[in-house]
């Protein structure tokens, strides 16, 4: 193998999903810091869910939120519904593993609240499930996905598809732009000043 190739086509490609991500996604970015922002000052909450590494994004943004990212301020109302593995694992025994999102939606969720649902591929029938929840019951909707989309146009008011149909690639960009948002939402918030 030659790691000097690898490295740099990795690297490489990497770039170019990043270009082609700046020049599609700014206008969706920026709505999205509109709606979260709004969503935290009228009292409501950021839901965010997704499977595999998608999972590990929902928990790592929500963290960020709720904790800080880069400075200490007030909380920022967000859950990760990935991490509760008996509420996890008893969904998908009682009621089927489509439903582990959609049942925590009905249960935290409530109008006024924001729900992100993370898919690579946009077809993972629990986040379809999840998002499609949440839009029955007022919550507003948010895609993150790549390639063509799937079908998370079919259950997401707004959507961030990543221009890429490779999975590393996607799911790069989706932590980036979920750290961004935090960033962005904290500055929109008054929470800490803008660079």
């Amino acid at each position: 193998m030659d790691i000097d190739r690898f490295f740099a086509a990795e690297l490489a490609e990497h770039a170019a999903v990043t270009a082609a991500t700046r020049e599609s996604l700014l206008e969706p970015f920026r709505q999205l810091v509109v709606l979260v922002a709004d969503t935290v000052r009228t009292g409501g909450k950021i839901m965010l869910f997704g499977n595999g590494g998608s999972a590990a994004d929902a928990h790592n943004i929500a963290t960020e939120f709720a904790v800080r990212y880069k400075r200490d301020r007030r909380a920022i109302p967000a859950i990760g519904l990935t991490t509760d593995g008996a509420v996890l694992t008893a969904i998908g025994n009682d009621l089927g593993f489509e439903q582990a999102f959609a049942r925590q939606v009905e249960a935290l969720g409530r109008a006024g609240d924001v729900a992100i649902g993370i898919s690579t591929s946009g077809r993972s029938p629990n986040v379809i499930e999840g998002l499609g929840r949440a839009r029955a019951m007022g919550i507003a909707t948010v895609g993150l996905g790549g390639g063509d989309g799937g079908r998370l146009a079919e259950v997401s008011d707004l959507l961030l598809i990543v221009p890429s149909r490779t999975t590393a690639r996607i799911q790069e960009m989706h932590i980036l732009l979920g750290q961004m948002l935090c960033g962005a939402v904290e500055v929109e918030l008054g929470l800490v000043e803008e660079k």
